[in-house]
């Protein structure tokens, strides 16, 4: 399982973590990419700006596929105490060639997400 992908393509999915109590990107956040079967595809942690622009392979076929964002490990972190310690968004891939970017925003009692471009 590589976070890797080949000759500069990127990833399938992508993610952006926000920490919007804090007004900055929420570096350090363990994410993990799990397939329709539950196999873990990927596996990144958040960069200095918040960003996984390596999580699993370049291609996914068509199904129900399960981000998690360990909250829990950035809170112990960065300080706060958060009322989620587990972010699960489960998403569907319906078209295999196109790109999914999915925003988290994090705050110690709640979350958003939607999908971003």
């Amino acid at each position: 399982m590589s976070n890797s992908s080949a000759a500069g393509r990127p990833s399938h999915v992508t993610t952006h973590v926000l920490d919007t109590a804090r007004g900055c990107p929420a570096e350090g956040v363990p994410v993990e990419l799990a397939g329709p079967d539950g196999t873990v595809l990927g596996r990144a942690v958040t960069d200095a700006d918040g960003r996984v622009g390596d999580l699993g392979p370049q291609a996914l076929p068509p199904g129900t596929y399960r981000l998690v964002f360990d909250v829990a490990a950035y809170a112990a972190a960065s300080g706060p105490d958060v009322f989620f310690p587990r972010v699960t968004i489960d998403v569907a891939v319906t078209d295999a060639s196109g790109h999914l970017h999915v925003p988290l925003l994090l705050s110690p009692f709640g979350y958003t997400t939607y999908r971003g471009s």
